[in-house]
């Protein structure tokens, strides 16, 4: 002890040096083991809890529902050209934490499944003038709630003035369907400003500038700002309000304004036989190949496997297959994998089945260079549970983890990949009579099980094509009960989708109407591709009933859509052997 004492002393330089480095940094996250509630941190769906905390008695419990990630964050003043040590403890599947504004490169880390506290941990320096970052911590779509506790920044701290005046001359720019575009005059003295959504918080920025996302389309918003430095907050700015566009769907901008949709027999060969996909006529502008099915129901393990020799003699060769798609593309048509189909069951009972869905999915989507995909669960693919009620806050997790493997295979390929979904009508229209196990029990549980996820994903769907065949009676909004093999059954099911309607007859729950630009109506091509198969002249009256609201028959409409996309059928193949019927009859009316 006495010879370790001398040395300290003799080299009194070194211990001068490491104090001081020490005492320049402090941890600057403001109330980071939330002992002190939410207190300068800004949550969209979070709360303080007792149990389970890493350290002191709170921790923060956030949790992601529909498109929100349920993401915190706090605004912390910082000091230009330094480093900084981000670090968190979190428990939970997919929790990141990570810093936004940083003036370099914003940083990120994250975990796919902590059952207990991980620490999560990442760097970053500021920039030249840099005085103020984002740190945040969120979770991801359907993955129920994360946790959260002793956050911390540690790095170099800065001296703190007055707080700033209110910002003046907040105007909305560039409205869309999901977002809007906003702009201010700098406040003196401000280090940041704080983006209010009709009354709440919702993002801090460095500069007088903002785009809040996220929005409904067709909804009007309240904005206002406020300044910020190490004081404190300013008053709010004036509020300016804006009212997003109705919008145009995901991945359909360059779709044509009606367009023939067909399922091609990729991986198996039937009656119709089979087609090579560089002879399917120029008139298909999207594609299907059937079916990429699961190695088992649950496991969600999908495999897209090619028609064999044996079974499809005239079977082109992968490096064709290819090429194929290559050149359909290039003349401006859409090319998809299909998942599920009749014999395709896909149940994501649980997150790790949905994590091998996108997985799996990816890799057919990147090994053949497809535009996007196409949802066909069947069968018992799609049930709701009893306690699963509320289409628009679905609880079941086979819905949810779709709906989550399905957001994340969008944001993965962007707002260019085609998503496209053919329910049959008891997933769907039925739901206008009944919705799940019913409010007493007894009911077949996959009445209306569609429904949330297309509810949940319609600012993201190309297209959905119910299948209006190889189906019962189905009540319409004229309460008459209408069957297939007549222009009127697709006039009437078309039209719910796209008036709206109460859900299991509950006016205060009603599923809104999707744009006429997102449906297609699903036809069998012939007589042997299923039940429900009407002839050219009833085909052209559907549209013009739809269209033109003319030559409507029995059915009136709730309105009229010029817009109506167009055509789905089941399927290539059986228009092939059928001579090509209903190919013609779409390019005879839509030229």
């Amino acid at each position: 002890m006495a010879l370790l004492t001398a040395v300290a002393l003799a080299v009194p330089g070194i211990t001068a040096l490491s104090t001081a480095a020490h005492a320049a940094d402090a941890d600057l996250a403001r109330n980071g083991g939330f002992e002190a509630g939410l207190d300068g941190w800004t949550c969209t769906a979070g709360k303080t809890v007792s149990s389970p905390v890493r350290s002191g008695s709170s921790a923060l419990q956030a949790t992601p529902a529909g498109s929100d990630h349920a993401q915190c964050s706090q605004s912390v003043t910082v000091q230009p050209n330094s480093e900084y040590t981000l670090t968190g403890h979190v428990r939970g599947a997919y929790v990141y934490l990570g810093a936004s504004g940083t003036g370099t490169t914003d940083v990120s880390t994250w975990t796919q499944s902590a059952p207990d506290w991980q620490q999560l941990r990442t760097t970053f320096r500021t920039g030249a003038s840099t005085t103020r970052v984002t740190i945040y911590t969120h979770g991801w779509y359907g993955t129920g709630a994360y946790y959260a506790d002793d956050v911390s920044l540690v790095g170099p701290g800065a001296s703190t003035g007055r707080p700033p005046a209110a910002p003046t001359g907040l105007t909305a720019g560039t409205v869309t369907s999901s977002s809007v575009a906003l702009s201010w005059t700098a406040a003196s003295g401000a280090t940041s400003y704080a983006v209010y959504r009709d009354g709440a918080k919702v993002q801090t920025v460095s500069g007088t500038s903002a785009t809040v996302s996220g929005l409904t389309a067709s909804t009007a918003y309240s904005f206002q700002v406020s300044a910020l430095n190490d004081a404190g907050e300013s008053a709010r700015s004036a509020a300016v309000t804006a009212t997003t566009t109705a919008g145009t769907g995901g991945g359909s901008g360059d779709l044509p304004a009606h367009a023939l949709v067909g399922y091609l027999h990729a991986s198996f060969a039937n009656g119709a036989g089979y087609t090579r996909l560089a002879d399917v006529p120029d008139s298909w502008d999207v594609i299907d190949l059937a079916f990429g099915e699961p190695t088992s129901i649950t496991s969600g393990d999908i495999r897209f496997t090619r028609c064999p020799v044996t079974e499809c003699p005239n079977v082109e060769s992968d490096a064709e297959f290819k090429a194929a798609i290559k050149a359909k593309q290039a003349a401006g048509k859409k090319v998809l994998i299909s998942i599920g189909g009749q014999n395709g069951q896909v149940q994501l009972t649980t997150t790790a089945a949905r994590d091998t869905f996108v997985s799996s999915v990816s890799k057919i989507i990147d090994t053949y260079g497809l535009d996007g995909l196409d949802i066909d669960f069947e069968g018992h693919s799609l049930s709701l549970n009893a306690d699963d009620t509320d289409f628009k806050n679905p609880k079941t997790p086979v819905i949810v983890n779709l709906i989550s493997a399905l957001k994340t295979l969008k944001a993965k390929y962007g707002s260019t990949f085609v998503l496209s979904m053919a329910p049959e009508t008891f997933f769907v229209q039925m739901g206008y009579q009944f919705y799940g196990t019913g409010q007493w029990g007894g009911q077949d549980p996959r009445c209306g099980a569609y429904l949330p996820v297309i509810h949940a994903l319609r600012d993201d769907l190309t297209l959905l094509h119910v299948q209006d065949y190889n189906s019962g009676p189905i009540m319409g909004l004229d309460h008459q009960y209408h069957s297939m093999g007549g222009a009127d059954f697709h006039i009437a099911m078309t039209d719910m989708l796209l008036t709206g309607f109460p859900v299991a007859g509950n006016a205060g729950n009603v599923f809104p109407p999707l744009r006429p630009d997102q449906i297609a109506i699903g036809m069998p091509a012939s007589i042997n591709a299923g039940n429900g198969y009407v002839s050219p002249a009833e085909v052209t009256k559907t549209l013009d009933c739809l269209t033109k609201r003319t030559n409507c028959g029995s059915y009136t409409t709730h309105g009229t859509w010029p817009a109506l996309r167009g055509l789905m059928t089941w399927s290539v193949n059986w228009d092939r052997f059928a001579g090509r019927e209903f190919q013609r009859t779409f390019d005879t009316y839509f030229g």
